[in-house]
C-alpha cells in the first residue's frame, strides 16, 4: 500500500505541482494541506483571517453568503495554482456557479469573505523572509493607438524577449479574457487610452498570464515582517509560501488596515520569484544552498 501511495504522489507532483519546492516533511506538508487546516492554525495563533466554511453541500455555501454577504471567494479545499478558485463573487447567481466549478477539482468547497486590495506572496524560511513578491491579474496599458490585441501581443513578445517563460506564462487570448473585457465595455478590438490600464482576467494566476513583481524587504513594515515570521513558527516549517492581501499595501503595518492571511503553501513555486516581470531580479542562491542540506522526512509520501 505505501507503494501505491508513493506512485500516486510521485503522479500528483508531476502533474499538479511540476516546479513546487519539497523542503518540508510529511508532518507539515499534511497539516497545511487543505485551506480549512490553514485557517485553523490562523485562528490558533490569533492571526488575521477571514472568516469562512468548508462545506460539501451547495447550500452550506449558499447560507454563508446570506450569513456574511458579499463579496466572497470560493475554492477547492484542497488545489494548487489558484485552480478552481473564484472571485470576487458578488451575487448568488455568481455564487452557484463557482460552487459548481470549484467541485470540478476537489468535492469539498471553501467559501470565505474576500478582500480587494494588494495581493502579496511571502516565502518564509526560519529565521528569514527569503522573497516577497506581489501578484497581479494579467493586464495591459493602453498607448492610444493600438487594440487590446496588439497589445497583448507586445506584452507577450516582451516577456519572450525577457525570458521570463520558464517561469510565467504568456497571456492568453481566450474566451474567460473575451469576457471579462466584456463586463467592462472592451473587446479585443478596442483601443484604450494612453496609460489606461486594462485587466484582463479576474483574478491573480499564473497560467492566464498573471504578473509579478518583486517587492524590496526593506520597505516592509517592522510589523508585517514579525506576522510573516510568526506565520512559519505556527506550523513549526522550514519554509512556507504565506499568500496574503492587505488592504492598501505591505508597506503600512497589517495592525493600520484590512488584511487577511489567505493560505499557507507547504510546497511553495520558487520558480517564479526567479522571473519577475517588474522590480529586480533576486539572487535566491543562498538560500537554496541551506534549504538543500536539509534532511527532509518522507519527501516522497503525501
Amino acid at each position: 500500500m505505501q507503494w501505491l501511495k508513493a506512485k500516486i504522489y510521485a503522479w500528483i507532483s508531476h502533474r499538479y505541482m511540476h516546479g513546487c519546492s519539497n523542503y518540508n516533511d510529511v508532518k507539515v506538508r499534511r497539516s497545511c494541506r487543505s485551506k480549512e487546516q490553514g485557517r485553523a492554525k490562523f485562528a490558533e495563533g490569533n492571526l488575521p483571517h477571514a472568516r469562512g466554511l468548508v462545506f460539501f453541500n451547495p447550500w452550506g455555501g449558499h447560507r454563508f453568503a446570506k450569513t456574511y454577504g458579499f463579496p466572497l471567494v470560493i475554492k477547492p479545499n484542497v488545489s494548487g495554482y489558484s485552480r478552481g478558485s473564484y472571485f470576487p463573487i458578488n451575487n448568488m447567481a455568481e455564487l452557484w456557479k463557482a460552487i459548481v466549478l470549484a467541485k470540478l477539482w476537489w468535492p469539498t468547497t471553501v467559501v470565505e469573505q474576500y478582500l480587494k486590495g494588494s495581493n502579496y506572496r511571502v516565502v518564509v524560511v526560519k529565521g528569514k523572509i527569503m522573497s516577497i513578491i506581489q501578484r497581479y491579474p494579467p493586464f495591459v496599458i493602453g498607448n492610444g493607438n493600438d487594440s487590446i490585441a496588439d497589445l497583448i501581443d507586445a506584452e507577450n513578445k516582451t516577456r519572450e524577449e525577457m525570458q521570463l517563460y520558464d517561469g510565467m506564462f504568456p497571456i492568453k487570448k481566450s474566451g474567460q479574457v473575451q469576457q471579462h473585457l466584456k463586463k467592462q465595455g472592451y473587446d479585443f478590438l478596442s483601443v484604450p487610452a494612453k496609460g489606461e490600464n486594462i485587466e484582463l482576467f479576474y483574478r491573480v494566476a499564473l497560467a492566464p498570464g498573471g504578473i509579478v513583481r518583486t517587492v524590496d524587504q526593506g520597505s516592509i513594515h517592522a510589523d508585517n515582517l514579525e506576522l510573516f515570521l510568526k506565520t512559519i513558527d505556527l506550523f513549526k516549517a522550514n519554509i512556507l509560501g504565506v499568500d496574503i492581501i492587505f488592504e492598501r499595501s505591505i508597506e503600512e503595518s497589517y495592525r493600520q488596515q484590512k488584511c487577511i492571511l489567505l493560505e499557507v503553501n507547504s510546497r511553495p513555486y520558487l520558480k517564479m520569484h526567479d522571473y519577475p516581470r517588474y522590480g529586480e531580479k533576486q539572487n535566491l542562491d543562498a538560500y537554496y544552498g541551506e534549504l538543500d542540506k536539509l534532511d527532509i522526512s518522507q519527501p516522497d509520501t503525501y
